[in-house]
């Protein structure tokens, strides 16, 4: 078995927000991620799913080392991100790249499309002449369905979508082994999000990439990822191989978010479970103990509040944090 290319181990990210006022309040952590850890082999797609606030882009941002951790390790082929030097940081970089939610805010609109495109190329590939990297920058351009033609536009000139193929292209155009894909999609019109999508599948056949998927559209996660994870409140509540996630799930939350997910066939929606969550998210700040769903969940029992749930699983490769797992899945 190949070693991981990726390997996060009880990734933290607190914030520290005064509370109690201005002048003789006290610092509390604002806790966006407590103590997440997954790994990623080559070629594969890890698809990150979640209500808002639940802190998918604060772990893609973390792992990137584009926001600093307060404990835990990032260990990209061997070595831990959080101990580098910024030398050292800026040289792993080269292999990690991030495309951004909002196509348009993410390009700078006093550059062209060529000048983005080009500008991870000027910043790690400073030997190459401008020769070569207009003529790689007409490649990428090509390869992500922009005309070469259009190298001397501005942002504004483009669509939505065309934006984020352009952004796709500069997070593409150093060949990365790594890309953090940050809701690339939930800003597009449907019709171009299979487009992008697909364009995303197709980049990583064909070099062999290693994917961070985040997204609230589980439809579109069960078409890219090979394996899903499902965050709430800055924890992980489950992790498998997408097909067993999406055919077994064994976390009520996670049942809950795939009771959610529109199906085209009436008669095939009005038979399944359907799974209402009350209340509203906790706050980061003050946690519920325990598990930190438990103030939602329809199974939680006084266990729940005092013990925070183990890493437990049907299978190998299938974690599950909760102490009812095992119950069968929640019925109407």
């Amino acid at each position: 078995m190949s070693e991981p290319l990726l390997d996060v181990r009880d990734l933290k990210v607190h914030y520290p927000v005064r509370t109690g006022g201005f002048l003789h309040g006290a610092y509390t952590p604002l806790k966006a991620l407590d103590g997440v850890s997954f790994d990623l082999k080559a070629g594969e797609t890890l698809g990150i799913v979640g209500e808002s606030g639940c802190g998918k882009s604060t772990l893609g941002r973390a792992v990137l080392q584009l926001l600093p951790a307060t404990s835990g390790a990032v260990a990209w082929l061997g070595r831990n991100l959080t101990e580098l030097d910024t030398k050292g940081l800026k040289a792993a970089r080269e292999h990690m790249q991030i495309v951004f939610q909002d196509p348009l805010a993410s390009l700078d609109p006093r550059m062209t499309a060529g000048d983005i495109i080009a500008e991870p190329l000027r910043n790690f590939r400073g030997s190459l002449s401008n020769t070569e990297i207009k003529a790689k920058v007409k490649d990428m351009m090509a390869r992500v369905g922009l005309h070469p033609a259009m190298v001397n536009r501005y942002p504004h000139e483009f669509s939505g979508g065309q934006c984020q193929r352009i952004g796709i292209a500069r997070a593409m155009i150093l060949g990365p082994k790594l890309v953090v894909c940050d809701e690339p999609v939930s800003a597009l019109d449907v019709s171009i999000r299979a487009q992008v999508v697909n364009l995303l599948m197709e980049l990583q056949r064909a070099m062999n990439l290693t994917m961070i998927f985040i997204s609230h559209d589980l439809s579109i996660v069960r078409h890219i990822s090979h394996r899903v994870m499902v965050l709430y409140l800055g924890k992980t509540m489950e992790i498998a191989s997408r097909d067993a996630l999406y055919a077994a799930p064994r976390h009520p939350y996670t049942q809950a978010l795939l009771a959610a997910v529109p199906v085209p066939d009436p008669v095939k929606a009005r038979a399944r479970a359907k799974i209402v969550l009350t209340g509203e998210l906790p706050s980061p700040l003050n946690p519920p103990s325990g598990c930190v769903f438990r103030t939602r969940c329809p199974r939680a029992t006084s266990l729940c509040a005092e013990v925070e749930p183990p890493r437990e699983g049907p299978d190998a490769g299938h974690d599950v944090w909760c102490h009812h797992w095992r119950a069968p899945t929640l019925a109407p």
